[in-house]
C-alpha cells in the first residue's frame, strides 16, 4: 500500500520547479488562491502538517494556530522575521530557512550597489542615453579603494561582503553582537561610532523586532555628507522616513537600496533622486541561487516527512 501523502500548505507563489516538486510529493493546498482565507483554513487547516512559505510572507501566529497538526514550516529565504518563532516553538513546530546558498549572490549585490552609487553608474548611463555626452563631460565620481566600509551584521552574508570589499582595497569595520577576532577586522562597540568613521555603511543584519530601525536618524547624521548607505537586508532595519529626509536634504551622500519598508511600494522621493540606486529586492535573484534555495526548501520538507532530521533548522 502506498504511503499516505502529507498535506502541505503553500502560502504564496513559489518557483515553478519548487511548486512542481512539492505537488509531486505531497497533497498541496494553495492559500493565496482561496477567495475566503478564513473559510479555507477552517476547512483544510485540520489536515495540514507542513507549510512552504517565503521570507516575505512567512507564517504568523494566526496561521500557525489555525493548523492544529502543523509539524514544519519550510521557508524560502534566509530571513525568518516574518515567521512567529514563539508561536512555532510553543507548538513544537520546526522552522527552517535557506541559509548559505544565497550568501554569495546577496554579497555580490551589496558590492554592485556600492560601486554603482559611488561611481554613479546608473546616473552615467542615463546621461549617455539622453545624449548629454554630446554637450559635455559627465561629472566626477567617488573612488572606492582606500575608503572605510562599515558592515552592520557580520554573519555569513556580512562576512562575504567584507571579503569583496577588502578585494577592492577598502578598510573593513563591523558592528555585530558576536565578536569575530579571527577575521582581523575592526569591531565597533557602537554603531554610531562606526557610522562616523564609515564612507560606506552596509546593512546585512537579520530582521525582526530587535533590529527594527537599527539605522535611524542619529546613525544617518553620524554617517554624514561623506557617507553612503547600502541595504541588502530588510527594509525594516532602516527608518525609511529618516533616510528619505537625509537624502533629500543632502545630509548623507547617497544610498543603494534593494529592500524597502513597504514593498513593493517605494517612496517617490527616492525614485526622483540621482544619488540613489534602487533595485526591487533582487539580491538573491539569480537562476543558480533561486534553484538552490528551492532545492533546500523541498529537501527540508522531504527529510522531515521521511523521518529524518531537517537540514537547516531555525527552531
Amino acid at each position: 500500500m502506498a504511503a499516505v501523502k502529507a498535506d502541505v500548505l503553500i502560502t504564496g507563489p513559489l518557483l515553478p520547479s519548487l511548486m512542481e516538486a512539492i505537488e509531486r510529493q505531497f497533497n498541496v493546498h494553495k492559500l493565496w488562491q482561496a477567495p475566503d482565507r478564513d473559510a479555507f483554513l477552517k476547512e483544510h487547516g485540520p489536515q495540514i502538517r507542513g507549510v512552504a512559505t517565503s521570507a516575505v510572507i512567512g507564517a504568523d501566529a494566526k496561521l500557525i494556530d489555525a493548523l492544529p497538526r502543523l509539524e514544519i514550516i519550510s521557508g524560502f529565504g534566509v530571513g525568518y522575521d516574518k515567521v512567529d518563532l514563539e508561536a512555532a516553538s510553543r507548538r513544537g513546530v520546526i522552522v527552517t530557512n535557506t541559509p548559505g546558498v544565497l550568501t554569495d549572490c546577496v554579497a555580490d549585490t551589496a558590492m554592485s550597489l556600492l560601486l554603482a552609487v559611488a561611481r554613479r553608474i546608473c546616473e552615467a548611463d542615463r546621461f549617455l542615453r539622453a545624449g548629454k555626452w554630446l554637450q559635455g563631460r559627465f561629472p566626477l565620481a567617488v573612488k572606492v579603494g582606500g575608503k572605510n566600509c562599515g558592515i552592520a551584521g557580520l554573519g555569513n552574508i556580512g562576512s562575504a561582503i567584507a571579503v569583496r570589499a577588502k578585494a577592492f582595497g577598502m578598510n573593513i569595520g563591523y558592528y555585530d553582537p558576536c565578536p569575530k577576532p579571527d577575521l582581523g577586522y575592526r569591531r565597533y562597540d557602537s554603531l554610531e561610532a562606526m557610522a562616523r568613521d564609515a564612507h560606506f555603511l552596509i546593512v546585512s543584519a537579520v530582521g525582526g523586532a530587535e533590529t527594527r530601525h537599527l539605522i535611524n536618524a542619529p546613525i544617518l547624521a553620524a554617517l554624514g555628507k561623506k557617507g553612503y548607505l547600502i541595504n541588502v537586508a530588510r527594509g525594516s532595519l532602516v527608518d525609511q522616513e529618516a533616510l528619505v529626509k537625509s537624502l533629500v536634504s543632502g545630509e548623507i551622500a547617497g544610498a543603494g537600496l534593494d529592500v524597502f519598508a513597504d514593498e513593493p511600494n517605494v517612496p517617490p522621493e527616492l525614485i526622483k533622486l540621482d544619488n540613489v540606486v534602487l533595485t526591487p529586492h533582487v539580491a538573491s535573484g539569480t537562476y543558480e541561487t533561486r534553484d538552490a534555495m528551492a532545492n533546500l526548501v523541498f529537501a527540508n520538507l522531504e527529510a522531515h516527512f521521511s523521518g529524518k532530521p531537517v537540514l537547516t533548522r531555525v527552531v
